[in-house]
């Protein structure tokens, strides 16, 4: 214990401590000084624990310290630019963003600050070349940071003795405990294991429910979660209604629409995605309601694409973008899709700005369902890209902004137009879909639905931010029909969606049989 006191090691971490609070404060919302000490001595001993391993491997104290606070800082920025654009600090589950930040930087470091990167990268490499030449290493690391290493598990032993218990409302843990140790209570509670049947799954197999073939021909069913999608001109008057006229016709034509509670703010699709085709509540997920595909859907849960296969459908998931991005290509057929079709059965020609445009989704839905091969009633479930942020990177042409707006825009609202010249693509595919299927002899039934708000940071800093509530509707080709509008969660809108189809099919079927006993 001496060598250890008198090593430099150890006051260097007591100071490296001490600045990692510092820099605590700066996070946004900023955590209390008065939490329990169980989380100070989790944060105490994963800092000690990430200076001594780094001790160990470089045998210099001050490089090692130096790199643990500097990755700190990083993730304390990351943090506050996550909370500016989606209005929830940093989770456990956003480390994985760091390695998708190199895969797809185009999707991630234009919201931290392409500058800010660039600036921070250099430095980084230009400290590693200076820490590791000009500060010798010393002969006693492997021993000493040992030591330390061993401290630094007792702390994190006492720490996590009695768990905190979390609200998985991540602003309030961060706020009570600090950020080491909500990370800390989020990265446990991921890896306990999950008992499917408490997830209570509108689409979980009830072992004493045997289903019986009908005879009856099953309609085809095609569902778009369409990338950032809500009506934005209930945000501001000085949008043309027709930006959205086929969105309009379906919905006046339509067997249910409402607003929509999703579960993301900004990003996350694969939240909203989950809870659609699962049917299970975000507040039943605990830690894994951040990043759901992550763990837990890959074991494989009850979903629409489970229950539509049972039935004898065969199900297709199209998304225009990388298969391995969220693990989708693992995810998805554990859910129960027989086929996942990403952006290798598409070309850059079907592009609509930097992603695969939403004309070339309608396009690849109408090749399956027109496909005479098939001998399968089609369920598709569909996840757009065109409208993926950051928008701020585009440009539109003054020119052509009397195509969506009737008066000038305000400061502040130059990443409206990009926005809604997707969304206007948006509308078309539904145009060109409702044009199809209302020619298509094969009864249909068709669920769009949004999966959350746009980042528009100035726009709503202009205007006012929306409530993060995005629009649905479920349309069917049988006949036209009137409904009043009705707020649904997205975790309700695939079981609505399969029960109106179903029973607007046994109604068309009723009327057919009628009209037939009439003529005879």
């Amino acid at each position: 214990m001496p060598d250890f006191l008198n090593n430099p090691l150890c006051w260097v971490i007591l100071g490296g401590f001490i600045l990692s609070c510092v820099i605590e404060t700066m996070l946004i919302p900023r955590p209390t000084l008065r939490r329990p000490l169980r989380s100070w001595l989790l944060h105490a001993g994963a800092w000690l624990f990430s200076a001594a391993l780094l001790y160990v491997i470089t045998g210099r104290p001050y490089f090692s310290a130096v790199n643990v606070l500097a990755l700190w800082l990083l993730i304390v920025l990351v943090s506050n630019s996550k909370y500016h654009s989606l209005r929830e600090p940093f989770v456990c589950a956003d480390f994985e963003y760091f390695s998708d930040a190199v895969r797809y930087p185009r999707l991630y470091l234009p919201f931290f600050g392409i500058g800010k990167t660039i600036v921070l990268a250099l430095a980084f490499v230009a400290y590693l070349a200076c820490g590791l030449y000009f500060e010798a290493a010393a002969t006693d690391a492997l021993s000493v940071g040992a030591m330390a290493l061993a401290i630094a598990l007792v702390l994190l032993m006492v720490g996590g003795w009695k768990p905190l218990q979390p609200s998985y409302d991540a602003s309030l843990d961060l706020t009570r405990w600090g950020l080491a140790a909500s990370l800390w209570t989020y990265f446990c509670a991921a890896r306990r294991k999950v008992l499917i049947e408490q997830l209570h799954s509108p689409f979980a197999l009830d072992p004493q429910q045997v289903h019986t073939p009908s005879d009856a021909a099953l309609p085809d069913l095609v569902s778009i979660q369409s990338e950032s999608f809500f009506d934005i001109r209930r945000l501001w008057p000085g949008i043309r209604e027709q930006v959205l006229s086929h969105y309009d016709v379906l919905r006046a034509e339509a067997m249910a629409h409402g607003r929509l509670q999703v579960a993301a703010w900004g990003a996350n699709t694969v939240r909203t995605e989950f809870a659609f085709l699962t049917g299970i509540a975000g507040d039943r997920l605990g830690v894994h309601r951040f990043n759901p595909y992550r763990h837990l859907a890959r074991q494989g849960l009850p979903s629409i694409a489970a229950e539509m296969k049972r039935k004898g459908y065969r199900t297709v998931c199209i998304h225009p973008y990388v298969g391995s991005f969220y693990g989708r290509d693992r995810v998805l057929p554990a859910l129960g899709f027989d086929e996942f079709i990403d952006i290798r059965s598409f070309d850059d020609s079907q592009k609509a700005g930097p992603f695969i445009g939403d004309g070339a989704v309608a396009d690849k839905i109408i090749e399956l369902l027109g496909d005479s091969a098939r001998t399968q009633p089609l369920y598709i479930h569909a996840v757009t890209m065109e409208n993926h942020g950051p928008l701020h990177l585009e440009n539109v042409a003054v020119e052509e902004l009397p195509t969506w707006f009737d008066r000038p825009l305000l400061d502040g609202m130059r990443d409206l137009a990009p926005y809604l010249r997707h969304l206007s693509n948006a509308d078309r595919m539904l145009g060109q879909l409702r044009q199809y299927l209302l020619a298509h002899p094969t009864p249909t039934g068709l669920c769009f639905f949004g999966d959350h708000v746009p980042i528009l940071p100035h726009v709503y800093a202009a205007l006012g931010a929306p409530d993060g509530d995005t629009d649905y509707f479920i349309w069917s080709n049988q006949a036209p029909t009137s409904s009043t509008p009705k707020a649904l969660g997205v975790e309700q809108l695939a079981q609505a969606f399969a029960e109106q189809v179903s029973r607007s099919q046994a109604c068309a079927r009723k009327t057919s049989q009628a009209q037939t006993a009439t003529h005879a």
